[in-house]
């Protein structure tokens, strides 16, 4: 339970100093919770808490006592203070990454133009110090004189104990935009106010993996008046309150990997400016806009444009309809849930996506172009058309129809009403395997016999054409398909998509397919 390996470095640092600091050991980081002897061994033992509790024997205890506590049952462990490092200051990281000639002190830095930069540290645009053990600034005023150009900084994994840690670089940093802090630990100040002006000039902020929950995020935020983007990915965040008087100039928000009680994500419309929200792997599976009635808008996010809710448990198509509420949304992104279409097929979801969201102007980051939506909005007509009919049609559909199917009215006057031969059926998507005796018919041809086969309601048209050719030997794109149903005589139905399946035409057991071709 006690480790004793050999050092991987000594720093110096009195023993009840040690306590609370951060330190490396064997490539892993851990906060140093005891300090003191471990009976019936000689000498000084640390108690370290690691941010990986896998690399963790116990959970502070030795032979019955305990010296110190974890979050993780089997989080900790005692080593020996030889075996750890308390790593190195800011300057000194931004020497040892930056400094490849000592004589000449040349610098390695590449800006976002690719072009390599001036020799001395005073030009330097960013200094990425991940990894590099960063525990502090160093001299007083020393950075402001070194590096007085840094936009963006970057202390990811580093061995910061608190955001006064923090707060003394950046304070001298004056042009600092941007900063990374991803895969720390630190606590949190015990004086807010007095770091303001440390971050005065930060629009981006990323505390991915910092083990934050919200409560805290929202205590900090004082810290950072001018901030616009701020990803806290896989935190500890939860249950969501509304941030009251902080993050009012926040423009985009990352909660992805959360897992968050749905209902509170509602309290984000406090933050006037939003206009990106990655709510992606955060379990939601619903979302209620109360304010706004089916169709109409809500209030709430009025500055939202980008949505991304990938990987989540979004199963209703009722929640698409909610998100249709939203005044601004022009990107949204949605791979990965259970939204399916009564045929199964995911680029008929797409289509009813499409359709059901009338402002979108991107879709899982592909644009939608012009013929793209028309097309969706005119086969969504089509598909609800016979459940629009029976719900009033012409005259005032009902009330639960309109809930269902909110621009179903407003598609209707801008492309007229479906003829009742356009009227799409939807077959149950559990039918999607169902075999069909279909009986290919050449009405141009008098000279070819009928052809009848047996193909699965769910085959592509794109398949159907496929197959005609081994048949006929004319190419697939010169093919024009129609069918009839001898339950609706005299009525010849479009075949327009060779994306859609049979099923989504409904097409049935007995059917005629008519090809043509020039």
């Amino acid at each position: 339970m006690i480790e004793n390996k050999a050092s991987m470095g000594v720093d110096q640092a009195e023993p009840e100093d040690l306590v609370s600091r951060r330190v490396s050991c064997d490539g892993e980081r851990a906060t140093v919770r005891y300090v003191g002897p471990v009976p019936p061994t000689e000498g000084l033992w640390l108690g370290v808490e690691w941010d990986n509790p896998e690399r963790g024997k116990h959970d502070g205890s030795h032979e019955g006592v305990q010296y110190f506590t974890c979050r993780h049952p089997k989080g900790g462990s005692f080593v020996r203070p030889a075996k750890v490092r308390l790593g190195v200051d800011y300057l000194t990281a931004v020497r040892q990454t930056y400094e490849i000639d000592t004589e000449e002190v040349m610098i390695k830095e590449i800006s976002v133009l690719g072009k390599i930069k001036d020799r001395g540290y005073e030009s330097l645009p960013s200094a990425l110090l991940s990894r590099c053990e960063v525990n502090g600034p160093g001299a007083d005023g020393e950075i402001r004189r070194t590096t007085p150009n840094v936009q963006w900084l970057d202390m990811s994994r580093s061995l910061l104990s608190c955001w006064e840690d923090v707060s003394a670089i950046t304070q001298q940093l004056d042009e600092l935009e941007r900063l990374q802090l991803i895969n720390n630990r630190l606590r949190l100040p015990s004086d807010v106010s007095a770091h303001c002006q440390a971050f005065c000039s930060l629009r981006v902020l990323v505390l991915n993996g910092c083990d934050l929950t919200w409560p805290q995020i929202l205590e900090c935020a004082p810290m950072w008046p001018q901030l616009e983007d701020l990803s806290v990915q896989e935190n500890n965040v939860t249950e969501l309150q509304r941030p009251e008087g902080v993050l009012r100039s926040l423009k985009s928000l990352d909660l992805s990997y959360n897992q968050l009680v749905q209902h509170s994500v509602l309290t984000l419309a406090a933050l006037p400016r939003l206009e990106q929200l990655n709510l992606s792997r955060t379990g939601l599976s619903d979302i209620r806009f109360d304010d706004a009635a089916p169709g109409s808008q809500t209030a709430m996010f009025s500055t939202l444009m980008k949505l991304n809710l990938d990987g989540n448990n979004i199963s209703e198509w009722c929640v698409v309809d909610e998100l249709g509420k939203l005044p601004s949304l022009a990107h949204f992104s949605c791979r990965g849930n259970q939204l399916v279409s009564s045929d199964g097929n995911p680029k008929t979801a797409n289509q009813l996506l499409i359709a059901k969201l009338g402002q979108l102007v991107f879709l899982n980051n592909c644009e939608i172009l012009h013929e793209d939506r028309r097309g969706a909005e005119l086969d969504y007509i089509k598909m609800f058309g016979v459940e629009w009919l029976k719900a009033g049609g012409r005259s005032q559909p009902s009330a639960q129809f309109i809930s269902q199917h909110p621009r179903y009215l407003s598609l209707i006057d801008k492309y007229g009403a479906p003829e009742e031969g356009e009227l799409k059926k939807p077959k149950p998507f559990a039918l999607k395997n169902q075999l069909l005796k279909i009986t290919f018919v050449f009405p141009d041809h008098a000279d070819r016999k009928p052809i009848e086969k047996k193909v699965l309601a769910s085959m592509l048209v794109q398949k159907v054409k496929g197959l005609l050719y081994r048949l006929l030997k004319v190419p697939a794109a010169d093919l024009k398909l129609t069918y009839t149903s001898p339950k609706m005589l005299g009525i010849e139905f479009e075949i327009d998509s060779d994306l859609k399946t049979l099923q989504f035409y409904s097409i049935e057991d007995g059917d005629q397919v008519l090809v043509r071709w020039s």
